[in-house]
């Protein structure tokens, strides 16, 4: 295999992207791939609405000047950086209207690649839940310096482990909320998608003692992948997760999956590693029920204790492909249709917060 440095690896990405695995795996391996790669589509024009009205933001790389984001107002959704011996991160923090120095929850948000902290509020709407629900909401921010795609390494080694890389860099963001606002202990949370989803598992197995749930969507279990090959044979059939024994009593990380199964970039056969890898060898009782929101067909599987509790959820969406599922058309890798995943992973976490 040719040095990494002489790998077009925006190529490869494109080719991913557009479902051609084949093709990337070639590139990946030194070769030059023909195949012809479908430009990216114009981002579709927002709905007329609520988010019609909201005041606008823009980081480097983010949406382009005058794109809509969801916060009401500049001073709740505010740039800051966080720095240890990983390097420097920015992050966006959303605080609610509702918030004078009470203790409310946090969720962390790790966007997927190409995407920016502004990009990935538009698209999931988790501002204006936030605004609603009251909790803060924080976007860290990977910069093509660590990425040229702005991807989060989930497949580097060094950045599966505690206390050290990018997972260090996201848990050193979360504390510093934690210092510098009021934050409910027990009640932590953090979710991505793609790459951030990827990048959400490795810190739920890493930080079972800071995050209290996390949320998968189009992701990948913690150490599916040790290398940029790996990484794309993984999101084409699947990886080979670290095995994480089970912690004492069985304990189990609280876990939200989203996947659709025409997921032409992460194959669904992922989301259910994710869940496999949380489970551990937890004893659950499973109950499986089918549905339909938003012209999606889906199938929710829920693990729950014998008390009830439930621990695990797994939506598999039928036809979906690899989008944010009842997001919003202004951010990228949207879906306006099928469930709520914003929603359904803050009533997820609630139900697991720590009181």
């Amino acid at each position: 295999m040719n040095a990494l440095g002489k790998i077009d690896m925006s190529n490869a990405l494109r080719l991913t992207r557009a479902g051609k695995l084949k093709e990337a795996m070639a590139v990946l391996r030194g070769g030059a791939s023909t195949a012809p790669v479908a430009p990216a589509p114009a981002a579709p024009k927002m709905p007329h609405g609520l988010l019609d009205r909201i005041t606008k933001f823009r980081l480097p790389g983010s949406l382009p000047a005058g794109s809509p984001t969801p916060a009401p107002g500049g001073d709740q959704f505010t740039e800051y950086s966080f720095t240890n011996a990983a390097g420097t991160r920015a992050y966006k923090l959303y605080t609610p209207g509702c918030y004078h120095g009470q203790a409310l929850p946090l969720v962390v948000m790790l966007h997927g690649c190409t995407q920016s902290p502004d990009d990935f509020a538009a698209g999931t709407g988790m501002n204006a839940l936030a605004e609603s629900e009251g909790f803060f909401v924080a976007y860290p921010a990977q910069p093509a310096s660590a990425n040229m795609q702005r991807c989060w390494n989930w497949f580097n080694t060094k950045d599966q482990q505690r206390d050290a890389g990018e997972p260090s860099l996201i848990a050193g963001i979360t504390r510093q909320i934690m210092q510098d606002r009021a934050v409910k202990p027990g009640q932590v949370f953090v979710a991505g998608l793609s790459a951030g989803g990827a990048a959400a598992a490795i810190m739920g197995e890493r930080y079972p003692d800071l995050y209290a749930a996390i949320g998968v969507h189009s992701g990948l279990a913690c150490g599916a992948a040790n290398s940029m090959a790996s990484a794309f044979a993984a999101m084409q059939r699947g990886g080979a997760p670290l095995v994480v024994p089970a912690p004492e009593g069985g304990v189990v990380i609280p876990t939200i999956v989203f996947h659709g199964d025409q997921d032409k970039t992460v194959n669904v056969i992922n989301g259910g590693q994710v869940i496999a890898q949380s489970k551990a060898a937890a004893q659950l009782t499973a109950i499986t029920t089918e549905g339909e929101t938003a012209g999606v067909r889906f199938t929710r599987t829920v693990q729950s204790t014998e008390g009830g509790q439930p621990l695990l959820e797994e939506w598999i969406l039928h036809g979906a492909g690899h989008a944010w599922s009842g997001g919003n058309a202004a951010g990228s890798f949207t879906s306006p249709n099928g469930p709520n995943a914003s929603r359904e992973m803050l009533r997820f976490f609630m139900q697991n917060a720590k009181r």
